[in-house]
């Protein structure tokens, strides 16, 4: 090995390090607040990673485990993680606003579409192909899900008791979860799946 492959090598792994600043923080998850629809995790993990080069992939991949583990969106978790790890609060409110300030412009403005021409047959319509098309993205991801479980009884079981309770016999949500949750975790711990 040569010494400049080596200083090469020395270039990529520093550059993996470089804390970005607040705005590049603000403008990389803005970006992906506008390009992401459903799934923005495999475009998050990209940028971050392999673009921009602010985590190393196993960085990334602790991270993203950490935020896993907290209440709410993963991504919004992570991007409060990323901001909070190189910039403090002031790059945590940076990477949080970049990333739901497209979506939220356009939820505001398709609200106040619906709202100014909700009689417009066209326009109902739109929303109509709209909640379609999110109606395909949640089955999608649905099945997706279910795919790895099929084979395994224990597993596909307990995602039929979820699916019994919430979607249909109606149960809340929350004491479903705190009953459901510890039940199921047992199971595939002491069952054989």
């Amino acid at each position: 090995m040569t010494t400049e492959s080596i200083e090469s090598i020395a270039t990529i792994e520093n550059s993996a390090y470089e804390a970005p600043s607040t705005r590049e923080l603000f403008v990389g998850f803005l970006t992906l607040g506008m390009i992401g629809f459903g799934g923005v995790l495999p475009l998050a993990r990209r940028m971050i990673v392999e673009q921009r080069r602010w985590l190393t992939s196993a960085q990334f991949t602790d991270m993203l485990g950490l935020c896993q583990c907290l209440p709410g969106g993963n991504i919004i978790n992570l991007s409060v993680a990323i901001g909070l790890h190189f910039r403090g609060v002031a790059g945590a409110l940076a990477s949080l606003l970049g990333l739901i300030a497209a979506p939220s412009a356009v939820v505001i403005a398709l609200g106040v579409i619906y709202q100014r021409f909700q009689d417009n047959i066209p326009v109902q319509h739109m929303f109509a192909g709209l909640a379609a098309a999110a109606s395909g993205l949640l089955i999608a991801m649905a099945l997706k899900m279910l795919m790895p479980i099929l084979k395994k009884p224990v597993p596909l079981l307990i995602a039929c008791l979820f699916f019994v309770s919430i979607g249909l016999l109606r149960l809340p949500l929350l004491p479903t979860m705190l009953i459901l949750a510890p039940l199921s975790i047992i199971a595939i711990w002491k069952l054989p799946s």
